[in-house]
């Protein structure tokens, strides 16, 4: 397809969306559905404008997808403004971690089992569609930094966490096919994989957004520097980290979320708007309403410099993260072609949706407070997305062999459509039904 085909549609696509936004919002639809028709109509089986073989590009679909979970990533870790000592961490690290676990357990199960797959084909599975989605799960996670809901935070937490803790079992997957060293008894894989890759990467990601964030309001308020390009800060931030872990040998994608995190503790008074809109408002009258000195005023203000800045970051990432949405769920839609629907799907979806993910987030979650409600929309709102994508690009990518890639490939792009679809279609009525139902008592 030549780059000016690519330049008419990718315009369409946006102008339509940003015209279509406020529409969308009233009916049960996402914007996700309408870049996977479009994708879908723009592939091989439609117009054939847009190809999108996930064997012979995924080197690129790998690198696309890397890049989409990167920054929604980090717009999780700067939407968690709740303390690390806080209790409401106990939720989404249950849901992260024993949740995930489980899930990779039951499909290995249903892979050997059902599926006629080899262990390690299996346990590839699980980890490729146990992460719940940081990209596609907007709808359903923090609206702002300040919204504590506790259905919304442990959403958030856990879509950020469990994409990188879910890292070492497709290595462990990819190593019992023999395509990656796991050691003597898997001394290397717990070693190097889990203990050091897990730990040694939120360490490095915390520590370069807790310096990145205490260097910059340092200048801005003591010096008056490091003012305004708060775009290349956050991208700056991202790329640092994921680097620096990827140089440690651990796993990024915990070090940009942790990033992300750190960056964040800074700001005083998370989420505080309300005053920082007050502060912009004021200094733009003093200041005979030019805009540019008003924001430079408050970004150098010590009562607004933290906030300001990580406003001002997690608004450009946002933005960020809706581009790429629409780039991998549009591609996502052209892949569907290259991989025939399997018979398997119309027993495993239901397995996957009704009963694995249900079971898993009632055996991690019990105990802990939690409302009948919540418990059921957690259960329910496992999306999957851009970051199981990426997992199987990177399996493909590491000579996963072609018939197992091919029937792992059905399998997972069709849970990601699905969950597309039938996530989208039920977010907007059940979160009405649940702000009504639970915002009352305060959904703490």
């Amino acid at each position: 397809m030549s780059f000016a085909v690519w330049c008419l549609i990718v315009g369409l696509v946006l102008l339509a969306m940003a015209l279509a936004g406020s529409v969308l919002k009233r009916l049960p639809l996402s914007a996700s559905m309408l870049y996977l028709a479009a994708g879908f109509g723009l592939g091989p089986i439609g117009l054939g404008l847009l190809e999108a073989d996930p064997f012979g590009q995924s080197r690129l679909f790998e690198r696309l997808a890397e890049i989409a979970v990167l920054i929604s990533l980090f717009v999780a870790g700067l939407k968690l403004s709740v303390p690390l000592r806080s209790a409401r961490w106990f939720l989404p690290l249950r849901l992260a971690i024993v949740s995930m676990l489980l899930t990779i357990v039951l499909i290995t199960a249903a892979g050997m089992w059902a599926l006629g797959l080899p262990l390690g084909a299996a346990v590839l599975l699980g980890a490729i569609l146990a992460p719940t989605d940081p990209v596609l799960a907007s709808d359903v996670q923090l609206t702002n930094p300040a919204d504590r809901d506790r259905l919304r935070f442990s959403l958030t937490g856990e879509a950020g966490l469990n994409d990188g803790v879910a890292f070492p079992f497709v290595m462990l997957g990819l190593g019992l096919l023999g395509l990656h060293e796991l050691g003597a008894a898997g001394w290397k894989w717990l070693a190097i994989d889990v203990v050091w890759g897990i730990g040694a990467g939120l360490a490095a990601g915390g520590v370069l957004g807790f310096l990145t964030s205490r260097l910059v309001v340092y200048l801005r308020v003591r010096h008056r520097e490091a003012v305004g390009l708060d775009e290349f800060l956050a991208l700056g931030l991202i790329a640092l980290s994921y680097g620096v872990a990827l140089l440690m040998h651990t796993w990024g994608f915990l070090a940009v979320f942790a990033a992300g995190l750190a960056f964040r503790r800074v700001e005083a008074q998370p989420g505080d708007r309300t005053a920082l809109h007050s502060a912009l408002h004021d200094a733009s009258i003093e200041l005979g309403g030019k805009e540019i000195a008003a924001n430079e005023a408050v970004a150098t203000d010590p009562r607004h410099a933290s906030s300001y800045m990580t406003q001002a970051v997690l608004g450009f990432n946002e933005q960020l993260e809706r581009v790429g949405e629409v780039a991998l769920v549009i591609i996502l839609g052209a892949m569907l072609a290259y991989t025939p629907l399997p018979g398997t799907v119309l027993w495993f979806l239901p397995l996957l949706f009704l009963v694995i993910r249900p079971a898993s987030v009632w055996a991690a979650v019990r105990g802990l407070p939690c409302s009948r409600l919540q418990l059921g929309m957690m259960s329910w709102f496992g999306i999957r997305g851009v970051g199981s994508i990426y997992y199987l690009m990177f399996a493909i990518n590491h000579g996963l062999p072609r018939p197992l890639a091919e029937q792992l490939a059905a399998i997972t792009l069709a849970v990601v459509a699905t969950s597309i679809v039938v996530h989208g279609i039920s977010v907007t009525p059940l979160m009405r039904y649940y702000e009504r139902e639970e915002r009352p008592r305060g959904g703490a």
